[in-house]
């Protein structure tokens, strides 16, 4: 049987807090191997998507939190209908304001670790995006939004110290 995902779409149901509004997202990663036994620049690899206009590099999915969802809902939702994978969510990572460089508006951030168990081969933005698998080095240098980048940072931290 093959499921199918629908993308939300609107600002009608969307989260603020003040100004800001509320967008949500994960880090989808897996493990190839023991950290303990590789280090965890060989054991560790996440799911980069394209940015959907062109030349704005690679990024991790992330979205509006909506007023009928649970946060971590919401992230995971963004995860299925941007990089087409699902999995396990872990603990948020943490939570970031920042600016958007193309509208002057303010958002409130906030990213979760995604261990992946599946990889969809339809996904509701699978024309409009593409997904790689990179390692969490190759990730920093090709994302585009330092918020995301001390995401990344943050789960690199706290999958070493569970070694």
């Amino acid at each position: 049987m093959v499921a199918v995902v629908v993308a939300r779409t609107g600002r009608q149901l969307q989260r603020y807090s003040g100004q800001h509004r509320l967008v949500v997202g994960c880090i989808p990663y897996r493990l190839n191997g023991s950290i303990e036994a590789l280090g965890i620049d060989n054991a560790l690899e996440v799911l980069v998507i394209s940015a959907q206009r062109k030349g704005k590099g690679m990024l991790f999915p992330k979205g509006g939190w909506e007023l009928d969802e649970k946060i971590q809902e919401a992230a995971l939702r963004e995860t299925i209908e941007e990089a087409g994978v699902s999995g396990t969510i872990g603990n948020e990572l943490g939570k970031w304001c920042f600016k958007n460089k193309g509208n002057d508006a303010y958002y409130e951030g906030h990213m979760f670790p995604l261990l992946v168990t599946e990889e969809l081969d339809q996904w509701p933005e699978k024309d409009i995006r593409q997904r790689c698998w990179v390692s969490a080095a190759k990730a920093k240098e090709s994302c585009q939004y330092g918020w995301m980048r001390e995401a990344l940072d943050l789960l690199v931290t706290r999958l070493e110290s569970t070694i």
